[in-house]
């Protein structure tokens, strides 16, 4: 087999990761037709068709699955090779997700200190909800995710993960905000799917109080602004509290504890990558605590 072609794997690569070949082409800069002559020509090459694809579909083959993968290794250790032999430091795009009650709160320093250390790395930045980002992670369109994930949650995720840091999980609102006697429990939440209303609900259900959503809202700007008018309560680390919102002394169920984690694919990643991963590692001991967290 002649020596495979680095254009046509990345290109293999984002539709594969896309799953579609209109939106790896925009991704890549590339028309279309070119997409569909780079795979085409490196399905020659293998002699085996890698997807399968119809006028509204397109799906990995049983080959393609498992090139993929090769595909992938390749193209990490190509541009781990080239950094390595560079004198300015790891260079490169990271396809970062962080959950939003991160981003709104410790991200902006931490990112100050990570970009006057590594210029060379440019972070694409995707702010989501923990399960969105997750699923994102899974596909193949983030390199790396710091995500919370609920401490009893079944189960785990076929990632490579580091927990950076464990936080409690409280009831927050408008400082002055009181539960009315006998009315069910007014909730500003994430919508569907939401591991922090997941939580919420669970722990209400399991005690049988009654409850009602009074305010949905995907971005954590809505969800603020709801709990400051004084709509409801809302399930929050204790340590990301939004200004002007505070832990209530509630007769509220307790609410399981929060890991934040960082998450790749699997254990070889480009340099770029690994560099933000030494970097927010650094920033917090091993599962550490947060200030006020329980043990």
């Amino acid at each position: 087999m002649a020596d495979l072609d680095p254009v046509h794997l990345r290109t293999f690569v984002a539709v594969a990761g896309q799953l579609g070949f209109s939106t790896a082409a925009r991704r890549l800069g590339l028309s279309q037709s070119a997409v569909s002559r780079h795979v085409r020509a490196l399905e020659a090459q293998v002699g085996r068709p890698l997807l399968e694809r119809d006028t509204h579909t397109v799906r990995l083959t049983a080959a393609g699955e498992i090139f993929v993968g090769y595909a992938r290794r390749i193209l990490d250790l190509a541009d781990e090779a080239v950094e390595v032999l560079g004198e300015t430091g790891p260079r490169g795009r990271v396809r970062f997700g962080v959950s939003e009650d991160f981003a709104m709160t410790r991200l902006p320093d931490f990112l100050r200190r990570f970009t006057a250390v590594h210029p060379h790395i440019d972070l694409e930045f995707t702010v989501e909800l923990s399960v969105v980002l997750h699923r994102l992670l899974r596909t193949g369109e983030l390199d790396a995710v710091l995500a919370m994930r609920i401490d009893d949650t079944s189960g785990g995720d076929p990632f490579r993960s580091w927990p950076l840091f464990r936080d409690r999980q409280v009831w927050i609102g408008e400082p002055d905000f009181a539960l009315t006697a006998g009315a069910p429990v007014p909730l500003v939440l994430y919508p569907r799917p939401s591991l922090t209303r997941d939580a919420a609900l669970d722990a209400l259900t399991s005690v049988g109080r009654a409850h009602r959503t009074v305010a949905t809202s995907g971005s954590l700007s809505g969800l603020r602004a709801a709990a400051l008018g004084g709509l409801g309560v809302l399930p929050f680390a204790a340590s990301l509290i939004p200004d002007g919102l505070a832990e209530l002394d509630t007769d509220l169920p307790p609410l399981p504890p929060i890991t934040f984690v960082l998450m790749t694919r699997s254990n070889h990643v480009p340099a770029a990558t690994g560099a933000l991963i030494d970097a927010l590692r650094a920033e917090h001991p091993p599962f550490a605590d947060s200030p006020g967290a329980s043990p």
